[in-house]
């Protein structure tokens, strides 16, 4: 009688994202520099070898990370809501709201991952420092759009500049990030969300 086959499972995306799981949040909670390779087998509770097939070395996790992970939060907390929002300032100021409520129930602040990320490692390595910086010159070209085409539609007044609003809301929600980080505090997120409308 023939011994019927064992028949491997194999999910190679499926361990793939388990890495970036565990490197994201690590990289959020700890930072990229303090996250070691063992702390990522040990989180994603994977082999080394499981995890130099997908990612021959740290600063590929870090930019899988940058580029996937923390691009896709960008557009589904800031841009996707800004576009479908009544009008751009409404969706900003409705994003500062939502994101202070989230950390209100959360109960900890621990920054925007796209800040934590580009405080730490833009002077580090230049192709962190441009993915990095494509992101936020993606969230700002979205808002810009917005403002013009509120503009086009008669929601937004004609002497606004869309990029210099747009550069300006990125900048405060940064900066009030940081300053709710350090405070544990959303209350700037509040002051801001009245302020960009």
């Amino acid at each position: 009688m023939e011994r019927a086959r064992r028949r491997r499972t194999n999910d190679p995306e499926g361990l793939r994202q388990k890495v970036l799981d565990a490197a994201e949040h690590a990289f959020q909670v700890r930072g990229y520099h303090a996250t070691s390779l063992g702390d990522l087998m040990q989180a994603a509770g994977v082999t080394g070898g499981a995890l130099h097939h997908h990612f021959p070395t740290k600063k590929a996790i870090g930019l899988a990370v940058i580029n996937e992970r923390v691009a896709q939060a960008v557009e589904e907390t800031w841009i996707g809501p800004v576009v479908s929002a009544a009008s751009a300032r409404e969706g900003v100021s409705g994003v500062f709201a939502a994101v202070a409520g989230e950390l209100e129930r959360q109960g900890f602040v621990r920054g925007c991952p796209l800040n934590n990320l580009a405080h730490e490692l833009s002077l580090a390595d230049p192709e962190f420092r441009a993915a990095l910086a494509r992101i936020f010159a993606d969230w700002q070209a979205a808002i810009a759009s917005k403002v013009r085409t509120d503009q086009g539609e008669g929601r937004e007044d004609h002497r606004t500049d869309p990029d210099r609003y747009a550069a300006m809301a990125v900048a405060t929600y940064s900066g009030a990030m940081s300053m709710a980080k350090a405070s544990q505090d959303t209350a700037v997120l509040r002051l801001c969300a009245e302020a960009m409308l």
